[in-house]
């Protein structure tokens, strides 16, 4: 056994063992790439630093995503469109917003919203899977995430996301996304059975932007979260030794820096710019695309 800075006993390798697994959902690794600072802060400081309250866009993604959810708990009988009115106002969360009127304003967006997307779904096609927990080993890295749904089409398994964010889709949106690739490899892996096909809702248009993978296609991104993940392996271990001394850790400083979380605690960060408004993300001209996480 060997003592590092932080006081935690590490365990040895042994010689001809494979490493262990390393755990990450892909957020965790996509916040590795997008600020390694950010990533520091939100996966391993610890006492964890105080994040910002929760953004507007954020309480309304949650809303829309929990009704969603909810109405196939439903009985039968009750799994109209229009229940999706009381499930939006069940799930609202006020936080984030301006105001009371401001967030009204936007509830009753939310519920129509919903409303015309059930409009378009089949009650009786009830999914494979609602936010289903997925998972799959690969190498040394083992990826686990939630999928907002899985449904089976003629046979077909298909992830599905839902997309709340006040800007158009595109289809590069789906093609290029690593969580969507993952959560095809994960299903795929867990139901034993192909899962190609991806696709993004878009709840506030209804529009749906999909994209069929190849199982080369898979293996590609696959194979970019394992090298993400080596990356953070090696920072993890750095930071266990060197704390907040590491240098595997800079700031990416730019426009997102003015919709961090952590922004408070990052003196590069915040030359950036002002902070964003809790509600900036409403309108959609003011929104850089990474910043539209639901």
């Amino acid at each position: 056994m060997t003592e590092v800075t932080t006081g935690r006993p590490v365990q040895a390798e042994l010689a001809g063992m494979p490493p262990r697994l390393y755990p990450a959902s892909p957020s965790r690794l996509l916040a590795l790439v997008d600020c390694p600072r950010r990533y520091r802060m939100q996966y391993l400081d610890r006492p964890r630093p105080e994040q910002r309250p929760q953004r507007a866009h954020t309480s309304f993604g949650l809303a829309v995503h929990n009704a969603l959810r909810d109405w196939w708990d439903l009985p039968r009988e009750r799994r109209t469109a229009s229940a999706g009115h009381e499930l939006v106002r069940q799930s609202w969360i006020e936080t984030g917003f301006r105001d009371a009127e401001q967030s009204g304003e936007w509830r009753r967006r939310a519920q129509e919203h919903v409303i015309a997307y059930l409009s378009r779904v089949d009650p009786d096609d009830h999914p494979t899977g609602i936010e289903r927990t997925v998972s799959f080993v690969s190498g040394d890295l083992r990826v686990t995430g939630r999928i907002d749904r899985l449904d089976d089409r003629d046979g077909e398994l298909v992830v599905v996301d839902y997309k709340t964010s006040q800007k158009p889709l595109g289809e590069a949106d789906a093609r290029t996304s690593l969580p969507m690739a993952l959560y095809a490899a994960a299903v795929w892996k867990m139901f034993r059975r192909p899962c190609l096909r991806v696709e993004l809702h878009h709840v506030p248009t209804g529009e749906v932007v999909s994209h069929t993978h190849t199982p080369e296609s898979l293996t590609r991104k696959v194979d970019e979260a394992k090298s993400i993940a080596r990356d953070a392996r090696r920072a993890d271990a750095d930071f266990a030794e060197r704390g907040v001394e590491s240098t595997l850790f800079p700031p990416v400083v730019g426009p997102l820096c003015t919709w961090c979380d952590f922004r408070a605690h990052c003196p590069e960060g915040q030359t950036a710019g002002p902070e964003k408004s809790g509600w900036a993300a409403l309108e959609p001209a003011e929104v850089p695309r990474a910043v539209e996480v639901d």
